[in-house]
């Protein structure tokens, strides 16, 4: 069965990216473009085996979703991953310290991202 990676990114070139990516390596990848409409989402029943969310977005970024989406009941074992173009140093840091499992910069790089995933 194929393992279900939401993405989440207010910019859809990057969701188009990085679904591409993901599906040319046997993931399916529904997507929000913004944190609002994937809380609702994961508040609902959808099979999701892991979060990548977009740490810089309008309204509601990732440093707020990340603990909103841990508080969910059904999602307290859901692994999130933080993807940021912030890479400065303590970024990673500030990612891990909101909840994120994981952390990856843009311009994502695929071997590190799958290595991430592969433990889902």
């Amino acid at each position: 069965m194929k393992k279900r990676v939401l993405i989440i990114d207010d910019d859809s070139r990057n969701i188009f990216a990085l679904s591409a990516t993901l599906r040319a390596k046997g993931f399916e990848c529904p997507s929000c473009t913004s944190a609002k409409e994937a809380l609702e989402l994961l508040k609902g029943t959808e099979v999701i085996d892991a979060v990548l969310i977009d740490m810089m977005m309008p309204d509601m970024d990732g440093y707020e979703a990340i603990p909103l989406i841990k508080k969910i009941p059904e999602r307290v074992g859901t692994p999130v991953i933080s993807v940021t173009a912030q890479a400065m140093v303590g970024d990673r840091e500030k990612c891990l310290a909101a909840g994120a499992d994981g952390y990856i910069s843009k311009p994502v790089d695929v071997d590190k991202l799958l290595q991430l995933l592969s433990t889902i």
